[in-house]
């Protein structure tokens, strides 16, 4: 019998104590053994739960309690999340955690911490969709190209429900606050910092790469218009926050933020909370991995898969799924030098010589406009919507800075990346 002691019973943790019961005859028969919660750390003890487990707010008794074989993190949060994993592991407990912001800060800390001892993560990335164990195991034998993911089900019901239904921003904002799918403060979800955590946990997998948030370009959907998304569809485009992981030579793109990709590639079909993860191999090309992003039972799904993975195997691999440096002198690309191609919407005078002003500020940066759609507002105004060809990151915000000042565009001009 495997003991399991659930640090945080919320939602997850909760649904993890049910499926172990509900399932207890199939769970058992893959995993070679019964596996059984036997206890779990909340913070108030007064608040109702749905568990049959003993309950403390105490987390030191389970670390300390030898007959808990395996501890699984549901706390959340980063540094007093840490301590506690830190702590089990060197017990020599297996730690299965949900955790991406723990992920996002502390990897490879855990990496070395864990050694020999399981340390396991699915469910911190997608939920109940098995990318970890795809990208460790699955594609192992391949040279990882990109990786494309819809990976906040949050924003994408959101974005969807713009592009589809013509809702504006704020108040599709306040229907998944209603809904559940949005927090009070939302920012960790519509700025791009939840998908930004699962990314880098996806890189350190795919290319070895010790990146933190901070070293990212991180940018939400909270600057999306209406004209935006008349441009997306007078053009066949779908609007998404993706994040992107590309490989280029020796260096590797890391970025998080709204696109516009093409209606008929099949990440751009991935829809309302729903998540989807396309990720191109040298050898197996492009796979895409779609399902649940989140929710309880999901989540569960994907945390007791990894109890399972540990029943198993009893002795851990590789956090990372590597012992050594996946490929020499890989690093992180500068933000300056991301290519991609451009959407660029500016609100300017509508008169003769301006579309002539703006192709010339760009074309000193070898920025070449491919498509061009004009809103007029009145006789003087109108919003003028174009794409540009591939250009690097550092030249477009250059032009977009010269744009603002040269008389012609009354405000700061918008910019969303092209995906195709």
């Amino acid at each position: 019998m495997l003991r399991i002691g659930v640090v945080g019973v919320g939602t997850v943790g909760q649904s993890v104590c049910k499926i172990l019961e509900d399932n207890k005859d199939i769970i058992t028969a893959r995993a070679g053994v019964e596996i059984v919660p036997v206890a779990g750390v909340v913070n108030d003890l007064s608040k109702k739960r749905d568990v049959k487990i003993k309950l403390t707010n105490n987390v030191d008794e389970l670390l300390n309690d030898d007959n808990i074989d395996i501890i699984v993190e549901l706390m959340g949060g980063v540094e007093k999340a840490y301590e506690v994993v830190k702590k089990a592991l060197e017990k020599g407990k297996p730690v299965v955690t949900a955790n991406k912001a723990l992920l996002a800060y502390h990897r490879y800390e855990l990496q070395e911490i864990a050694g020999d001892t399981a340390f396991e993560y699915e469910a911190a990335v997608a939920g109940g969709i098995p990318i970890i164990n795809a990208l460790r195991d699955g594609l192992s034998a391949n040279h990882i190209k990109s990786i494309r993911g819809i990976i906040n089900g949050t924003c994408n019901y959101m974005l969807d429900k713009m592009i589809n239904e013509n809702i504006p921003y704020d108040v599709i904002l306040k229907e998944a606050q209603e809904l559940g799918y949005a927090e009070a403060d939302p920012t960790f979800d519509v700025g791009g910092f939840d998908a930004a955590h699962k990314l880098l946990i996806l890189a350190s997998i795919a290319y070895g790469i010790d990146a933190k948030p901070e070293d990212i370009l991180i940018e939400g959907i909270e600057n999306i218009t209406s004209e935006d998304i008349a441009f997306a569809k007078e053009f066949n485009y779908s609007l998404k926050l993706l994040g992107i992981a590309k490989k280029k030579n020796d260096k590797v793109e890391l970025r998080v933020h709204s696109v516009l990709i093409p209606n008929k590639e099949m990440i751009a079909k991935v829809d309302g909370v729903m998540n989807g993860v396309s990720v191109v191999g040298d050898k197996v090309g492009e796979t895409l991995f779609y399902g649940a992003g989140a929710g309880g039972d999901a989540t569960a799904s994907a945390v007791i898969a990894n109890i399972i993975d540990i029943a198993r195997k009893g002795k851990g691999s590789p956090m990372l799924g590597f012992n050594m440096p996946l490929e020499d002198g890989l690093t992180l690309a500068s933000k300056d030098d991301i290519e991609t191609k451009y959407y660029l919407r500016m609100q300017v005078e509508d008169k003769s010589g301006v579309l002539a002003k703006i192709a010339s500020i760009l074309g000193k940066r070898d920025i070449s406009i491919k498509t061009m759609l004009q809103k007029s507002y009145d006789e003087t105004k109108a919003n003028l919507l174009l794409s540009t060809h591939t250009c690097k990151e550092k030249d477009i915000k250059e032009a977009l800075n010269e744009l603002k000042s040269s008389g012609v565009v009354l405000s700061m001009p918008a910019m969303i990346r092209i995906e195709e």
